[in-house]
């Protein structure tokens, strides 16, 4: 058994704060009994919280500090207001600090990402960093890069996407070599943007530990068809809230169906252990939680809306990430990376 650890929480996070971040801790606890948590936020509110909680209360430590991020915060003005005491902040610089292994926060997305580059800086060789989530696919899940963090990439950029993602896979998946195909209007080679086809040169040729399986067009997402999908974050905004607008439109044509006649209710009963089992599989707080790639540290970011169970998601996945050494893989993958592209330069 290794060392425990460490997450630090942004309590003041998201739209219901402690409320929800004590109880998807303890929830996360049972699930992972060595985790130890620190609590970032104002003491007055997290104590009344975490109080019928006794196993949670000694495993967790309390920073206080009264000052939060308002979720509708522009980024540059929360990083200017709220860097050094906000309870974002100080769960970052935890961080930093080697007192946490991740933090979790379901607070501003823009004002996390803002801070999250200054406090933990960028591994070395990476450009930008990405957000990644996980996407369910018919078999199981797979990842999906970028989602909001970047408008654009270039090409050098969409390879270390598919670094990172690759690194993240190896991590959660346990793949040695996972597969990376490149998000694209078609699976022919001479579609595509110029950027992405160079993407496309460079993923195929170069030694990289990877297996590249080549373009892939959006409805291969939820087929499974590869370990992880890249793109730029423009694009992949677009389709992960095109599916989960579709995932919510599925449901209510079903409900509605099933509800329109007795006959139909019936069957409805009947089949409630696979409805159940649907459900299950497209709930989104299962897989919640935007994972932070390319920082010199983990950050997870939580749906601001989910529930406890939600959170608890969130904390499994930096606790997945954490234990597993991600973040030294990922920037021994990027050395190498480029180390070959400067040797191929200079040949």
């Amino acid at each position: 058994m290794g060392a425990p650890v460490t997450i630090a929480l942004d309590a003041m996070g998201g739209d219901h704060g402690p409320c929800v971040v004590v109880p998807g801790a303890a929830i996360a606890l049972i699930r992972h009994p060595d985790i130890r948590f620190l609590l970032v936020g104002d003491a007055a509110r997290i104590e009344p919280e975490l109080a019928p909680f006794p196993a949670l209360a000694k495993k967790a430590v309390i920073i206080h500090t009264d000052v939060a991020v308002a979720m509708d915060a522009k980024p540059s003005q929360a990083l200017r207001k709220g860097r050094w005491r906000s309870s974002m902040w100080l769960s970052l610089e935890a961080v930093r600090d080697g007192r946490a292994d991740a933090a979790v926060s379901a607070g501003n997305t823009g004002a996390l990402m803002a801070m999250a580059k200054f406090c933990l800086k960028t591994i070395e060789g990476i450009d930008r960093p990405a957000i990644a989530v996980i996407w369910p696919t018919v078999e199981s899940e797979c990842i999906v890069l970028d989602v909001g963090a970047n408008v654009g990439a270039d090409a050098r950029q969409l390879v270390e996407f598919a670094l990172m993602g690759a690194a993240m896979a190896r991590a959660l998946f346990g793949i040695e070599r996972p597969s990376i195909g490149l998000l694209n209007i078609g699976v022919e080679e001479v579609k595509g943007l110029g950027e992405i086809k160079q993407a496309a040169a460079t993923l195929k040729d170069a030694p990289l530990p990877i297996d590249y399986h080549g373009f892939v067009e959006g409805d291969a997402i939820g087929h499974g068809v590869v370990d992880v999908v890249v793109t730029d974050g423009f694009t992949g905004n677009i389709a992960l809230k095109t599916a989960e607008g579709t995932a919510k439109q599925i449901g209510e044509y079903l409900r509605a169906a099933m509800g329109r006649s007795l006959l139909a209710r019936t069957g409805a009963l009947l089949a409630q252990g696979a409805f159940r089992a649907l459900k299950e599989k497209l709930d989104p707080r299962h897989l919640n939680g935007g994972i932070f790639l390319g920082l010199n540290g983990i950050v997870v970011k939580s749906h601001g809306g989910t529930d406890a169970t939600g959170f608890a998601s969130a904390i499994d996945t930096a606790f997945d990430m954490a234990s597993s050494g991600v973040v030294k893989r990922l920037a021994s993958d990027v050395s190498q990376f480029h180390a070959k592209l400067d040797l191929d330069g200079a040949a």
